[in-house]
């Protein structure tokens, strides 16, 4: 597999930093039939007092992995049928977070073929729920430290294997109503798996 945990020292104290730097990184989910995993290609920035963002309107049960020290998990069901991804962004006690928006597939790609019933490897892991579903993340995953191995966690890619993914674009967010002006998505240029429509990915 090649890859090492994420160091938490690595990790910018900052929710617009760490979206971009993210880019490029894997996502480790280890599972009994094997280990899945998928580079990061897409990423969305909900940083301190966005009103888009879970944590705006400060902790509550549902939201208190997102005020978690950087590099946690945060799993929300969105829309009542798919889960998201998020990491956690800003010091203890702040809330923010990183929305995981698409992987590129690495390892298990038969296994997340068969978790998201479907042959067609683009549209394994492109969209936030999709590689929720593929990678099998559900709510059991919430407040997760993503920085030691373990069932979920974040990897540096391979240093022997092609990470670089060319020019990272940024732009704005997807399917939002509040602050939908703002460029705070940042994805691989020209990469198959970058959701979204095509307009937005130039």
């Amino acid at each position: 597999m090649g890859y090492r945990p994420l160091v938490r020292s690595e990790l910018p104290v900052d929710t617009v930093a760490l979206a971009r730097f993210l880019i490029g990184k894997v996502v480790v989910r280890e599972t009994p039939e094997g280990v899945l995993s998928g580079a990061i290609v897409e990423t969305e920035a909900y940083g301190v007092g966005d009103a888009a963002g879970h944590a705006y309107r400060g902790m509550t049960p549902r939201t208190r992995s997102l005020f978690l020290e950087p590099g946690h998990a945060y799993i929300y069901l969105s829309y009542g049928s798919a889960y998201m991804l998020n990491v956690s962004s800003e010091a203890a006690g702040v809330g923010a977070g990183v929305l995981i928006r698409a992987l590129e597939p690495r390892d298990g790609v038969a296994i997340m073929q068969r978790n998201r019933r479907t042959e067609r490897l683009r549209d394994l892991t492109r969209g936030p729920g999709r590689l929720a579903q593929a990678l099998e993340i559900g709510p059991w995953a919430d407040g997760l430290d993503l920085c030691q191995e373990g069932p979920l966690w974040l990897a540096q890619d391979d240093p022997e294997s092609d990470g670089d993914f060319g020019e990272i674009g940024r732009g704005v967010r997807i399917g939002l109503s509040r602050e939908a002006d703002r460029p705070l998505r940042f994805y691989v240029r020209g990469n198959r798996f970058v959701s979204g429509p095509r307009s937005l990915n130039l």
